[in-house]
């Protein structure tokens, strides 16, 4: 692909982008359809087979860095998309209406665990990238690679526990969370593709997950190319513009969960698909044949800390409850883009 002229470069680009944006609306929906035909989310294994549907994006895309040693790219993308994902709930805000913020309909305290578990899992990757390559197991594998992962599975029994039997009650008038999870009945009793046999939705989950994979390639492999002739540090092109194209599908699927009513699930499916890419971190290093966090850097750590500050922002709103939206955007969506700027501009003067 390096070889391709740079008007090329970028038409790749674009056109990766628009599959993943395709991919990502029917790989929702198949999903949405599939989880409520199959019950796929009771279970681990369906809950990790939802969660890597959710993440298709960041696996192609750290799959390929990693193998051509691009670690810094791969670091970004994963670490980046935490800050940038949680970004999306700033549209889902504008979408829930001028009336009321989101985080006051959500009218729910799980998505506070699910917060949590998202800070959990970045505190795992600022220490795994203070270790030293030779804490590696085999050399190839960091100590924080594994415990990210059995951390996020602990943090989901925990949360699936509380969401089927809560020990505390909580009143939030005025709320409107709509469906807690995707098995749930839609209010309007339909869910997508309802005149297709659980084959033919099985058929197009797997035809979007594998263009989602392709459209994912391309994208790695023609955005660093352009990104190294434009001179752009891997970490920062990766946690801004491959990070904002890997969002498109959650843009698509947290707009249509509000749309629907279903806003305590459009917050819980950021917050849930955030915690759970950094569990690529493991395969990262599978692949890359060397730990991947020991690399990370300063950008990186960074890019961390400002996921755990937008995670924070939400997950206060979720408790706070602000009432007043001013421009569509309740206090904390204003607060976030702030934070975000900041983060942004932080990240263009701090050294590598």
């Amino acid at each position: 692909m390096s070889s391709l002229a740079t008007p090329w470069l970028v038409v790749v680009f674009v056109a990766g982008a628009g599959a993943t944006w395709l991919a990502g609306v029917n790989l929702s929906k198949a999903t949405d359809a599939l989880d409520f035909r199959l019950g796929l989310g009771e279970e681990l294994g369906g809950i990790l087979l939802l969660a890597i549907a959710g993440s298709l994006p960041e696996l192609a895309i750290t799959v390929s860095a990693a193998a051509q040693g691009n670690l810094g790219l791969a670091a970004g993308n994963l670490i980046g998309g935490i800050a940038v994902q949680t970004m999306v709930l700033v549209v889902c805000d504008i979408a829930a209406g001028r009336e009321r913020p989101l985080t006051y309909l959500i009218g729910a305290l799980t998505p506070v665990l699910e917060g949590m578990l998202v800070v959990l899992v970045v505190s795992g990757v600022l220490m795994g990238a203070l270790l030293e390559r030779s804490t590696a197991i085999g050399g190839v594998v960091s100590p924080a690679s594994i415990a990210i992962v059995v951390v996020w599975l602990v943090g989901v029994y925990v949360i699936n526990r509380v969401r089927k039997a809560p020990r505390w009650s909580v009143s939030m008038p005025g709320s409107r969370p709509g469906r807690r999870s995707r098995r749930e009945k839609r209010v309007e009793g339909k869910h997508p593709f309802p005149g297709r046999s659980t084959l033919v939705i099985a058929g197009l989950f797997a035809a979007a997950c594998a263009v989602t994979l392709v459209a994912g390639v391309g994208l790695e492999l023609s955005g660093n190319t352009l990104a190294s002739r434009a001179g752009v540090n891997g970490v920062i092109f990766g946690a801004t513009v491959l990070a904002t194209v890997t969002a498109l599908p959650e843009i698509s699927s947290g707009i249509a969960a509000v749309k629907l009513g279903d806003n305590a699930l459009a917050i819980g499916d950021i917050f849930g698909g955030n915690a759970f890419q950094l569990c690529l971190f493991l395969l990262a290093d599978l692949i890359a044949g060397k730990p991947v966090l020991p690399t990370t850097g300063r950008l990186n750590s960074w890019l961390a800390s400002l996921g755990v500050a937008l995670t924070a922002v939400y997950v206060i709103g979720v408790v706070g409850r602000p009432f007043k939206c001013i421009a569509r955007l309740g206090p904390d969506s204003i607060l976030a883009i702030a934070v975000f700027a900041i983060g942004v501009v932080g990240l263009t003067v701090l050294p590598p």
